[in-house]
């Protein structure tokens, strides 16, 4: 959660920036430049105690001690599969087979 909200307050920054920069006719590619490069500094050198929760967040999120999320979709899945496993135990997959060409 706080790898999002640190997001948003630097988009939105940008987009302030963004807006200042056209405002004084400096023009949209260079203002686009300018607004991420003076939104980074801003939040770099006021926000440190979000950047490091959201790098806190980011890390133990993709660790490889962390086990892989798994959707609803993926869990549906397993289960649907375990399921007919069990109920024919005699049937192998051989995933290095392999397919036969007609």
């Amino acid at each position: 959660m706080a790898f999002w909200k640190f997001t948003a307050l630097r988009l939105g920054l940008v987009a302030i920036f963004f807006i200042v920069g056209v405002y004084l006719q400096l023009g949209l590619v260079l203002s686009a430049i300018v607004s991420a490069i003076l939104a980074w500094c801003v939040t770099y050198l006021f926000f440190r105690d979000m950047r490091d929760a959201a790098a806190v967040g980011l890390q133990s999120r993709f660790s490889e001690k962390t086990p892989p999320s798994r959707n609803r979709a993926e869990l549906d899945d397993s289960a649907a599969e375990d399921s007919l496993h069990d109920a024919n135990p005699d049937v192998t997959i051989d995933a290095d087979r392999k397919p036969r060409e007609s």
